[in-house]
């Protein structure tokens, strides 16, 4: 028999609601539990309520289709995943002692009953800690999920997604110097996908995928310009060195709807996961916030990179910006490949062997874009930063050309954060695809320019600002004139005041 939720309010809620009720969730945490270690537990919780809830609407389905045939109900072949008896939410939520334990045991039997999808999913969350997660916590917090069926047809996968994003943006706000991690602002991430505009059919790679918003992102813009979302199965690569943040990206996607996609776990500076032979895998789009400035990145492997990844130069050893960009050019198609790839300014000046891999990479005639963007965006760092966007074959009004973009004054001011909003994502845009120059904020520079300028690709050297000059009517000139008459009149007149006391006039 199918199990029923006791308190089931799902049936009425809409984003909104669904949001702040799993925030609730989060805050049964506070205490006992860093706010930084939330997406820890939460996440594999409410992953692990919406297979439960998933498995026992298809359990009814079939029971319907087959008149209570309950051997036939449970036939793998009925159902997305596999729950193992003694493994279902409800059998855990029956629990009054070790449930932390039971919560483990069951979530480690599930992964391995799904070995192809879910594998490792669930992350390494220490569930049977009862310092930090007593019986009488994960009790609460078990109830607390149990008044919500978020199955199916209860709740739509966009809606669960959209909720789901909510919570990853709550813990970023929370844990701001270690959310540039995981967790890439969703309006950068939208500028980005729209520069790349992928197609149904496209293969997307994202090599420091986190939290999974940018193969999301790319996901959504196929969909909302009418692209086949059958097309993109199989399409999303995505590579995650943390464990727990590599298991969220997975989470994320299957709960956004995604049916087949690569999410693997590792460095990918030091091991790719995409390769074959000694050659990378290739993508049309390739997209990514790196980690900035990396130190220890793995200069020692790319001395010698199976994959030739040091084609430009062997990136600093206290600085694996470079190793990023090479990494994703190697990865990027041939013909169709394009990418977009946040950077701190920094790889636009610094010279020694930074300066002889940008000039490599400008003779390639690859760069298509520069970038810079406004103060603050990103979490853990004040710092701007800059887009870079390469083509593996620019259009032919591009070649030989690199259009620089200031986009530095586009955000909205914010107390922790700045934001960029839709419109700034608008015009950043827009100026992109116009590719022409204009005052003060872009300027299309040829490749000679910027050789006789040793390579430097600093955007103050070629777009200056616009100095506003004051304009006055003759009216407006006239009592501003007859203004500093007055004022010079009655200084005058304290002047003389003051030498009359001092007895200097007589």
């Amino acid at each position: 028999m199918s199990r029923k939720n006791g308190n089931d309010i799902s049936a009425d809620l809409d984003i909104g609601a669904l949001s702040s009720y799993l925030w609730e969730a989060a805050n049964i945490l506070r205490g006992p539990v860093d706010a930084a270690d939330f997406k820890t537990y939460i996440f594999p919780l409410l992953f692990f309520k919406r297979i439960s809830d998933a498995y026992d609407e298809e359990l009814s389905i079939a029971l319907k289709e087959t008149e209570g045939d309950i051997e036939y109900a449970r036939f793998p072949e009925n159902h997305r995943f596999q729950v193992p008896e003694g493994c279902h939410w409800e059998d855990i939520r029956a629990k009054s002692v070790n449930i932390g334990h039971a919560l483990q045991k069951a979530m480690r039997c599930i992964e391995q009953s799904n070995p192809d999808t879910l594998y490792g999913i669930f992350g390494d969350a220490q569930w049977t800690n009862k310092d930090r997660l007593s019986d009488a916590l994960l009790k609460d917090l078990i109830e607390h999920f149990s008044g919500l069926n978020i199955g199916n047809e209860h709740c739509k996968a966009d809606i669960l997604g959209q909720a789901y994003e909510y919570l990853i943006k709550k813990f970023a706000d929370l844990t701001n110097k270690k959310a540039g991690e995981f967790y890439t602002p969703r309006s950068v991430v939208a500028l980005m996908v729209r520069i790349l505009a992928p197609k149904a059919g496209d293969t997307i790679y994202d090599p420091a995928c986190g939290t999974g918003g940018m193969l999301l992102e790319a996901l959504h813009y196929v969909k909302e310009h009418g692209g086949d979302e059958k097309l993109m199965l199989g399409k999303l690569f995505g590579q995650e060195k943390n464990l727990t943040t590599s298991s969220i990206a997975r989470m994320n996607l299957f709960l956004h709807g995604a049916e087949d996609f690569h999410i693997e776990r590792g460095d990918t500076l030091r091991q790719p996961a995409f390769y074959s032979g000694d050659s990378l895998e290739v993508f049309d789009c390739v997209i990514a916030n790196p980690p900035f400035s990396l130190e220890k990145w793995g200069d020692d492997v790319w001395s010698n990179d199976p994959y030739g990844r040091n084609f430009a130069g062997l990136p600093p050893a206290k600085s694996g910006d470079f190793a990023w960009v090479q990494h994703m050019i190697k990865s990027m198609a041939r013909k169709t490949g394009r990418m977009a790839v946040v950077l701190p300014h920094g790889v636009l000046f610094r010279m020694s062997r930074e300066g002889e891999i940008r000039r490599k990479l400008l003779e390639m005639d690859i760069l298509d874009a520069v970038i810079g963007l406004g103060p603050n965006l990103f979490y853990g760092t004040g710092l701007a930063a800059c887009i870079l966007v390469f083509r593996e074959t620019k259009p032919k009004e591009h070649r030989h050309k690199v259009l620089f973009i200031d986009a530095s004054h586009e955000f909205k001011t914010g107390r922790a954060q700045n934001e960029l909003l839709p419109v700034h994502v608008e015009s950043i845009h827009r100026w992109y695809r116009d590719y022409r120059n204009a005052d003060g904020i872009c300027r299309v520079v040829t490749l000679d320019e910027i050789r006789e300028n040793d390579f430097n690709l600093n955007i103050p050297r070629y777009v200056e600002p616009v100095i506003e000059e004051e304009t006055m009517t003759v009216e407006q000139a006239i009592v501003n004139l007859q203004e500093s008459l007055k004022n010079a009149y009655a200084a005058e007149d304290r002047l003389a005041e003051l030498l009359k006391k001092a007895g200097l006039t007589a």
